[in-house]
């Protein structure tokens, strides 16, 4: 999926301007780089559009263990956004993901998230 068909997919779901939606995809990769290993990081990096693979950069510190709650509050803080609207941007952001990479690299994603956070991608999808 090229960057700009992953932007306008965001856009939609969320239900926020573009503008929003970049600062919403960005923030939503941030801290979903925290929340996953070094290596899946990097492995999903590998699949996501080239100007987004920045913001899923991650040093080898292990992953960050914190609930959907306490990922939709850091995404809040690093777009700028309520807490809200960053939930429903995490939503969106994470069923464009769903959309863009292979199936088998999302189910490893999914698999660090846990149980709550596929519930979350499985409403929105």
């Amino acid at each position: 999926m090229k960057y700009d068909q992953f932007i306008a997919a965001v856009a939609e779901r969320a239900g926020v301007p573009r503008d929003e939606a970049e600062k919403l995809t960005r923030a939503t990769l941030q801290v979903l780089a925290q929340r996953l290993t070094g290596g899946e990081a990097k492995d999903l990096r590998s699949q996501m559009p080239k100007e987004l693979q920045p913001d899923l950069t991650k040093d080898q510190e292990p992953a960050e263990r914190f609930d959907v709650d306490e990922f939709a509050r850091r995404v809040a803080q690093r777009s700028g956004t309520d807490e809200a609207d960053a939930g429903a941007g995490v939503m969106a952001v994470l069923a464009t993901i769903h959309d863009a990479v292979t199936p088998g690299e999302f189910d490893d994603v999914l698999a660090q998230l846990g149980r709550e956070f596929k519930e979350l991608v499985e409403a929105a999808t």
